[in-house]
């Protein structure tokens, strides 16, 4: 798990999170997840306070108090997963944004995983078209405007190195628009709606 939270991790649909895949490439001495996690929160709420890239406003981040989260769940991170590639390369979605636009978006394909809450499937989206080396999942569940964001959290997936992927929801993360409104962020499609809880990963942000 990459615990680089001074990484500017800024893509096409500005999500504008830092590096948060969290690898395991089998590494001798590697930290217990737990440790991981933490670690990679604490970097994460140092970029939020001094990086100038931090979607908290300038007069707000001398004190902001923090990310808020879910305990670490090792049962919430599922790897060993193949992605199933969308039958048609060309196939793409119009995913509305938070400020009332749409973005085309490609469908890279979907993810079937189980977690404690239920059995569930994510579609993997990029916004260029062609082979991508990380996949956007914008999803929402059964937290959504109560524990966690209401419009939704996020996950950028990149392959491990066997091809699998790991869907990790311990690092499942707010949209900018969730800090500041003149992000715009792409808004989870109903495909990617799920009906039961995923408790892991950022809760609603709180006032600084």
């Amino acid at each position: 798990m990459s615990t680089d939270a001074n990484h500017d991790h800024d893509h096409d649909h500005d999500h504008g999170a830092p590096d948060a895949a969290g690898h395991d490439h089998g590494h001798e001495h590697e930290p217990p997840f737990e440790e991981q996690v933490l670690a990679f929160r604490s970097g994460k709420d140092d970029f939020f306070r001094t990086a100038d890239q931090s979607p908290i406003p300038h007069e707000q981040r001398h004190h902001y108090p923090g990310l808020q989260y879910f305990a670490p769940d090792q049962r919430y991170r599922i790897e060993g997963l193949h992605l199933e590639p969308d039958p048609d390369p060309t196939n793409t979605a119009e995913i509305v944004t938070s400020d009332g636009k749409t973005r085309e978006a490609w469908r890279v394909g979907t993810f079937e995983f189980d977690v404690p809450g239920g059995h569930g499937r994510l579609t993997g989206y990029s916004f260029e078209p062609g082979p991508v080396e990380e996949i956007f999942i914008p999803f929402r569940d059964a937290t959504s405007g109560s524990d966690t964001y209401g419009a939704g959290r996020y996950l950028d997936l990149e392959p491990e190195d066997d091809g699998s992927y790991a869907l990790d929801f311990n690092i499942a993360y707010n949209p900018w628009c969730a800090y500041a409104p003149q992000y715009s962020c792409p808004l989870p499609p109903r495909e990617n709606w799920l009906t039961f809880p995923i408790e892991a990963g950022e809760k609603t942000p709180v006032e600084g």
